[in-house]
């Protein structure tokens, strides 16, 4: 069983041999994708064109468009469930403060300054290893607390190059 976070609201998903429930109800629909991520849905006898505007695999959510209403959608399985019955919430180790290389290799440039706000996914340092530029990425919003490598240098794996706050 799932539960689907949408919007506000929440929903439990069930599917079994005899097919769909959404909070114990059947839920029967017809979807075709036409084209990568647009899709087309037939639900009670109604039509609606559907989009996946964007998909996070790690938070298990994505953002869909439907008739031009954007809507938010998040996934909890039983495992994500049993996490937060024991009070562990999922990214509560993920804090990383450290960006470590992730193999010897050589510093190409640093993208961020000491001090700088940077938002998750953005670049910090580009690392030449087995003759292949690796940019390395923030894992999470933050700041740039300081940095400790500077163009040219060489590296060993899982060397501290940058510290965040």
């Amino acid at each position: 069983m799932l539960k689907v976070l949408i919007n506000d609201r929440t929903f439990e998903v069930a599917e079994d041999k005899a097919g769909t429930q959404i909070d114990g109800k059947s839920f029967e629909a017809d979807m075709l994708e036409y084209r990568d991520g647009k899709f087309h849905v037939l639900y009670n006898n109604k039509s609606f064109a559907a989009e996946l505007i964007s998909f996070d695999k790690n938070e298990k959510s994505f953002v869909i468009k439907v008739n031009n209403s954007t809507i938010e959608v998040r996934i909890k399985d039983e495992y994500d469930e049993l996490l937060s019955q024991m009070g562990i919430d999922q990214s509560a180790g993920a804090k990383v403060n450290d960006i470590k290389a992730p193999m010897p290799g050589m510093v190409l440039n640093v993208m961020v300054a000491n001090g700088q706000s940077i938002k998750k996914g953005d670049a910090i340092v580009v690392l030449e290893a087995m003759k292949m530029e690796n940019i390395l990425k923030s894992p999470a919003d933050g700041i740039v607390k300081k940095i400790l490598v500077v163009k040219g240098d060489k590296v060993e794996k899982n060397q501290i190059m940058v510290n965040l706050d």
